[in-house]
């Protein structure tokens, strides 16, 4: 790589101490496109790879610090960096407030379980760093609004892990959408059919060396350790995951979002279950959820359907989504003349009655990119996965789950964000945060 000058990163800031939730004001200003951007990936054991290996790749970026709170994954993840990346080694931290600390980053990018997104963003944001969240950018509605207003307060960069926004090929799919190749739009449904094993029954267990166990559980409520609360089947319980729908779902709700033009619908509902198994599971394994949105008349029922469907074990293809026995996991979009298919980076569309192939297309971007260059330019707008979509498709997750623990239909107002009419809805908007770990302006135990 060549020689590049070192970033004129500029921060004004009243003090560069972070507290525990009480963090310095600063903001960043670059001084051209040939600076260099210093980035801390936070939570590097699954996806956070893919974070270090995008950034590493970059020319005038610099992964300056890996964080994670299991100090073995940490030292796995330094040996890999080195020798199979041959980048120069970082600098590794086990507590992300000291790398919020860190004055000479200028971004961090955030891999860790669901229940930490908002407070490390939020916590960043204020810190005067931007962001890029994995999805779901929240663990509940309210605390990502939170998140939202706290980038736009701050003036931040927030970027969401909604990559299938950045392809090329996704965008043009819309836009023949958008202008009628299927026709008027009636329904879309999103499909996550994934094999998953039974997690077992894992005992309470002492916490292992290297791991910093308060620090990973964070604003959770605070309980004994065991395998199936910690790497990987985290997604599966309700204090730090929000099942397949939160994990992979959002992907897919994200697209049809897009697709159809719209944001929160007025009314949703969901049932399924924990099927089969005896396991330490608590979120379900099968789940159908349906979400409302009102047409132009709200006194008639043309409005827009919207359908999720978990499935976990054996099960049928859809709409020509992978191959067996490959996970069957993409959107199909129907219209009066077709219907649309997307899949991973590509769409597909079949016409009239005989469903005819249409219009496909297929091709890959890169958000670490799209993330970094609006960074540099400090341009907002120019986000694909912006904060605020990022947002809104994590909430339909959380309207979904909330919807099947209530056993209920529910109705919802968008503009307030809000359920009506049902207190206890209302109140699995937020959690009770463990202090310290507690997003601004919410309630704290």
């Amino acid at each position: 790589m060549a020689e590049v000058n070192r970033r004129d990163f500029m921060k004004t800031s009243a003090g560069a101490a972070v507290g525990l939730g009480v963090l310095s004001h600063s903001t960043a200003s670059w001084a051209g496109a040939n600076d260099r951007v210093r980035i801390a990936v936070i939570g590097v054991r699954g996806r956070g790879q893919a974070h270090v290996d995008a950034y590493a790749s970059m020319e005038n970026v610099e992964v300056a610090t890996i964080c994670d709170i299991d100090e073995t994954i940490l030292a796995e993840r330094l040996a890999w960096v080195t020798k199979e990346l041959g980048i120069q080694a970082p600098k590794t931290e086990w507590d992300f407030r000291k790398v919020l600390e860190d004055d000479s980053i200028d971004a961090i990018s955030i891999a860790t379980p669901n229940h930490l997104h908002s407070l490390m963003s939020i916590w960043g944001c204020e810190a005067g760093k931007d962001v890029y969240i994995e999805k779901p950018l929240s663990h509940n509605i309210w605390e990502g609004r939170q998140l939202v207003q706290a980038a736009e307060k701050h003036q931040r960069i927030v970027q969401h892990g909604t990559q299938s926004r950045c392809s090329p090929a996704i965008r043009e799919g819309v836009k023949q959408l958008r202008e009628g190749l299927i026709g008027d739009l009636y329904m879309a449904k999103g499909l996550c059919y994934k094999r998953r094993e039974p997690i077992g029954l894992a005992p309470e267990e002492p916490v292992p060396d290297g791991v910093h166990y308060d620090l990973w559980m964070g604003p959770a409520t605070e309980k004994p350790f065991t395998r199936n609360r910690f790497h990987y089947n985290w997604h599966w319980q309700w204090d730090y995951g929000n099942g397949d729908i939160g994990n992979t779902g959002v992907h897919q709700m994200d697209i049809l979002r897009l697709a159809l033009g719209v944001d929160l619908p007025v009314r949703v509902s969901s049932m399924g279950g924990h099927f089969m198994f005896e396991d330490d599971q608590e979120t379900p394994n099968t789940q159908l959820a349906s979400f409302w949105y009102p047409g132009k008349n709200p006194n008639d029922d043309k409005g827009i359907l919207m359908v999720f469907e978990v499935r976990h074990w054996i099960t049928n293809y859809e709409g020509g989504i992978g191959e067996p026995p490959n996970n069957n996991v993409g959107s199909i979009v129907y219209g009066s003349e077709g219907y649309m298919v997307f899949d991973a980076n590509s769409y597909r569309t079949f016409l009239g009655r005989e469903r005819e192939p249409g219009p496909s297309a297929t091709g890959e971007g890169s958000p670490f990119q799209n993330f970094i260059d609006c960074v540099r330019s400090r341009k907002r707008e120019d986000l694909m996965c912006d904060v605020t979509e990022g947002h809104l498709s994590s909430s339909l997750c959380h309207m979904a789950n909330t919807a099947y623990r209530l056993r209920r239909t529910l109705e919802f107002d968008p503009a307030k964000e809000e359920y009506i009419g049902d207190a206890e809805a209302n109140q699995m908007l937020s959690r009770v945060y463990r202090k310290p770990y507690v997003v601004p302006g919410g309630e704290a135990v």
